[in-house]
């Protein structure tokens, strides 16, 4: 892991200071073949060679992503320059064909020796890699990278309109509720011990004790929520034939800071992101809506639209046609109706009808 950091930050090193970024073969050169050489990395050599030259090819796919990123090329959000690595921070050491091998329950890494790991699942092929991970809580991972073919599983229900919220994770079209962890208690934990740890001395030995700790309570909470969105996401994507999520601002809707730490433990961007990924593995299909549906302001059963409501209004009484609507059900079934191309008129207006609102708190 050190040894894999310290190529990284030599090359990267070497790169900020050259008019014209290096090739990988001459890096490799550098950091790794003649660094040996001397006193102060001759310990590279009791290292394998493998995940070495693997961390300059890394840094030379980071360079091309924000290269490609500065230029437009890349989907999604700008990606900045390639950063030092910290020892404190999250590590990996990547071992390709060659570098590892698999002999029953246990795995050989070259010039490491044999791991025994506790297995989370049965390898369905012959993995291509595997990376050795050590998070902030000092704890070590193995991931492997195999080849499957996704099983192809029938659906009863054709589309399902899923509407997010913070008490009630997910709210579906089909009348069903996932209610998300409660991570109230690990994050009142955080919040004490990072102001002990604000007050401790820099690089001392207690601090780094706090450290330690909050990064175990933060993996408690990543690995909870990281549970709870993988067993609702498969179990979504495996019974419904079209997935409709709604484009959440998420980034805009962290600006309350009455809400944006709640929103933040959330993970509405994870789940969206496992729900596309999956339906692409299993050939359904994913669809998210605009930001600007009005979809808690139209009735779902006729179409009437009321306008906006505030927060605290979990219940809806439409006059037009005498149906009391749940707020989220409500526009979980605007969503789905939006998604397949079927919504109500969302101009149709009558001033000639109310609308009254009820406070229910669900």
């Amino acid at each position: 892991m050190v040894a894999y950091a310290r190529v990284w930050n030599d090359a990267l090193a070497i790169c900020k200071q050259s008019e014209k970024l290096p090739s990988n073969n001459d890096l490799q050169k550098l950091v790794i073949t003649q660094a040996k050489k001397t006193s102060e990395r001759e310990w590279l050599s009791g290292v394998s060679n493998i995940p070495l030259q693997q961390s300059v090819a890394d840094l030379g796919v980071a360079y091309k992503n924000f290269f490609d990123s500065l230029k437009g090329k890349r989907k999604g959000k700008k990606v900045g320059s390639p950063k030092f690595k910290k020892k404190t921070r999250r590590q990996s050491a990547r071992f390709r064909i060659g570098g590892f091998s698999i002999k029953g329950e246990e795995v050989y890494l070259t010039k490491i020796g044999n791991v025994k790991p506790i297995w989370s699942r049965v390898l369905l092929s012959a993995p291509s890699s595997v990376t050795v991970i050590k998070d902030c809580a000092n704890r070590y991972f193995l991931s492997f990278v195999v080849e499957i073919e996704p099983a192809h599983i029938d659906t009863e229900n054709q589309s399902i309109g899923i509407d997010l919220g913070i008490k009630t994770f997910a709210v579906m079209s089909n009348g069903e509720k996932a209610v998300s962890p409660d991570y109230s208690k690990q994050d009142r934990r955080i919040r004490k011990l990072q102001r002990r740890l604000s007050r401790q001395q820099s690089c001392s030995k207690r601090r780094n004790k706090t450290r330690i700790k909050i990064a175990k309570l933060h993996n408690q909470i990543t690995d909870t929520r990281k549970d709870f969105l993988h067993k609702l996401s498969t179990k979504v994507v495996n019974e419904n034939q079209t997935i409709i999520l709604e484009d959440l601002n998420v980034s805009g809707m962290v600006k309350n800071r009455k809400l944006a730490r709640v929103i933040s433990l959330q993970g509405w961007r994870e789940f969206r992101v496992l729900c596309e990924a999956k339906s692409e593995k299993l050939g359904r299909t994913f669809h998210a809506i605009n930001r600007w549906e009005p979809t808690s302001q139209i009735c779902s059963d006729c179409g009437f639209r009321w306008g906006k409501l505030d927060l605290s209004v979990r219940s809806v009484l439409c006059l037009n046609c005498g149906t009391e609507q749940d707020r989220d059900e409500n526009a979980a079934k605007n969503i789905n109706k939006v998604g397949i191309g079927h919504c109500h008129d969302s101009k149709r207006t009558g001033s000639d009808h109310q609308t009254t609102t009820s406070s229910k708190l669900l």
